[in-house]
This record gives C-alpha cells, sequence and structure tokens, in this order.
C-alpha cells in the first residue's frame, strides 16, 4: 500500500496495518458453536459462529465501518484494496462488493440526502472525504480544508469520520491529524473549523462519534475519545458541554439505536498495552453504561462513578465500529485483529 510517510510517522504499525497480533492469537473459537452469553441485564449476545467468512476470493485486512442499509443489507468497510466495500446479506453472504482505491479507509457514515441513500467514507492515506453511491459511483470528494488555515499542507490533514444532521450538514473529525473538527453546509460548502489544541481538544482524541441532542432538544456532537477514555459532548460551535469518563476503555465509535447507545471499545488498555482486547458497551439515554457485551459489568460507586471496565473472555480482539439490524442483531467490524472478518451476534 502506498501509504504517505506523513501518516506513518503518526502511527504506523500502532494503529494502522499490523496484524500479528490477531494472526497469533487467532478465532478458532468461532468456527464451532459458541453458548457463551455476553453481556448484562437486557443486552445479552450469543455469536453466530462463522458468519461473514468469505474466503480468498473476498478478502479483509483492517475491518473498519460498518453500516446497515434500508434493504437490510449488511455494508463493511476495509482498507483491503481488492474490495473496499463488502455488501453481506444479514446471513452473511455476499451480495456484491466494489472499491479498490482507497488504501486508507477507515470512516463508514450512511445518510440520506435528498431521499437518496449515499456514503461518506474518510481514507487516511488520500487525506480526503469521498462521498458515493451504495454501489461505488463517486460523487464527490473533499480534500483538506485549505480555507481554514490551519493546515501547511494536505499531508497533514488525516479525517478519521464523518457527522451527519441534515438541516445543518456534517462535521469531519480530523482524529489522525491535527484534532481540528471541520463544518460544511448541506451543500458540500467549508464553513468553519473549532477545536484542535486551541480549542481544548487533546491529541489522540476525536476519533468516531455521532449527531445527536442534549436533553433540551439542541443539536450536539458526540464524540468517542479513543485514548483519552472519555465521551465529549460538544455544542455544533464547539462548545464544550459535558464530558463522559469511561475508564478501562477506548472508544472509537458511537452508534445510537432508539434510545441507547452502543460504543466499541478498540481495548481496555490501549495504546499502552497493544494486546489488550476490547469489548461493546451499551449506555442508556443519560449514557450511563447498563451492559459490556464482551467485557465486565458495568460497576458504578455510591457517587454513581464508573469503575475501571475490562474486557473478558476471547470473543473480540480489537472492536472498531459495530452496526445493529432491525432483528437487534448486533455485528462488529475489528481493526488490527489478523484479518478476520465481522463477528455477528444475536441478542437473547
Amino acid at each position: 500500500m502506498n501509504f504517505s510517510r506523513a501518516l506513518l510517522s503518526r502511527r504506523s504499525f500502532l494503529e494502522y496495518g499490523s496484524v500479528t497480533a490477531g494472526s497469533a492469537l487467532g478465532f478458532p473459537h468461532l468456527q464451532a458453536a459458541d453458548q457463551v452469553v455476553l453481556g448484562q441485564g437486557d443486552f445479552r449476545y450469543r455469536v453466530v459462529p462463522g458468519w461473514g467468512n468469505l474466503g480468498p476470493s473476498t478478502p479483509v485486512n483492517d475491518c473498519h465501518g460498518l453500516v446497515v442499509d434500508r434493504e437490510g443489507h449488511i455494508l463493511l468497510l476495509t482498507n483491503e484494496t481488492k474490495n473496499n466495500i463488502i455488501v453481506y446479506d444479514r446471513k452473511g453472504r455476499l451480495v456484491h462488493k466494489w472499491g479498490t482505491e482507497y488504501p486508507g479507509t477507515h470512516g463508514l457514515s450512511l445518510v440520506t440526502e435528498g431521499g437518496r441513500d449515499v456514503l461518506y467514507l474518510t481514507d487516511l492515506a488520500r487525506h480526503c472525504v469521498v462521498k458515493t453511491s451504495l454501489d461505488g459511483a463517486i460523487l464527490k470528494e473533499w480534500k483538506y480544508p485549505e480555507a481554514s488555515g490551519k493546515y501547511p499542507r494536505q499531508e497533514d490533514y488525516c479525517p478519521s469520520w464523518t457527522l451527519h444532521e441534515d438541516s445543518l450538514g456534517f462535521f469531519v473529525l480530523d482524529g489522525y491529524g491535527r484534532d481540528y473538527i471541520h463544518h460544511y453546509s448541506p451543500d458540500g460548502s467549508w464553513l468553519k473549523t473549532f477545536g484542535g489544541a486551541e480549542g481544548g481538544i487533546v491529541h489522540w482524541g476525536p476519533h468516531g462519534g455521532m449527531n445527536d441532542i442534549d436533553a433540551t432538544g439542541a443539536p450536539t456532537l458526540l464524540i468517542a475519545m479513543s485514548d483519552q477514555q472519555s465521551l465529549l459532548r460538544l455544542t455544533t460551535e464547539g462548545r464544550r458541554l459535558g464530558m463522559i469518563p469511561m475508564p478501562g476503555s477506548n472508544p472509537r465509535q458511537i452508534r445510537r439505536v432508539e434510545r441507547n447507545y452502543f460504543v466499541a471499545h478498540l481495548a481496555d488498555n490501549w495504546p499502552k498495552d497493544r494486546a489488550s482486547r476490547g469489548y461493546i458497551s451499551v449506555l442508556d439515554r443519560s449514557l450511563r453504561v447498563v451492559s459490556n457485551v464482551g467485557g465486565t459489568a458495568p460497576e458504578y460507586d455510591s457517587k454513581g462513578v464508573l469503575k475501571p471496565m475490562a474486557y473478558l473472555g476471547d470473543t473480540f480482539l480489537h472492536p472498531h465500529d459495530l452496526a445493529v439490524d432491525s432483528e437487534e442483531s448486533l455485528y462488529v467490524a475489528q481493526f488490527s485483529s489478523g484479518r478476520t472478518y465481522p463477528i455477528k451476534l444475536e441478542r437473547i
């Protein structure tokens, strides 16, 4: 892969192309019937063994993003340039695949614009955001936001994810570059930039997230702050509203399903221990953890402070994103995990 030296100098094997740890550990337990119940309370799951394993004709590298379309298909984003997007049906069978030109794919968003579903991809190696049709036709591409004045060169810009809200347009998290958040209008024009070091956004923080509303119904940004072990809520102008500590985690992406939030944690001690494993947290509407799928049961002290969480068992290695379908099944994509296909878990 033709990665830029700028990207490699930032995190290289730490968070990009390394698969040796996952290869060594392997996932043989997923090939047999797995009756282990994962999670607690109302959010408990069992693994569907062998789901989505398509073999050498449709390989994956790092599995970065997952979304479910209106047909119920599961779309996987991988930085394997033989097939950057793999479309599954619910049984894990291949529907179709496309994409050979995105070596640094990272974030995947499914958005409805004017009644039409489109995809937004971020590419760390190409330093850009790309909008495509569901079958891969390129509709628009955004290079680095030169008008912001924050980047001497395009290589300093490494967008990790896009966050969308119909009336506001979308926001781009520069999670692998300079930690800025860039706001674009619904027509795709750059509007403003906030965050970064001068805005109090700590480096290796804004990785993924979503547009959300606060208790008053006002639009906000809810951001997974990865190495900072927290979720951060901002106004859409960049003002800090609150921080939700998540000790023993490394939150990479947040997905809301009705009144609950699902958070993919890369590992419980990353980056200090790259062999540490991750899990999925389920949070209620007040952002209180109610279940850890593949992790220890959440526990709060007498003052309501969440105690450190940790992985439990060996179902996951490094969860990076997730999706939930209409049957409440959970799908998990993993980074640096031995080129493993997504894991499907059925709710029980």
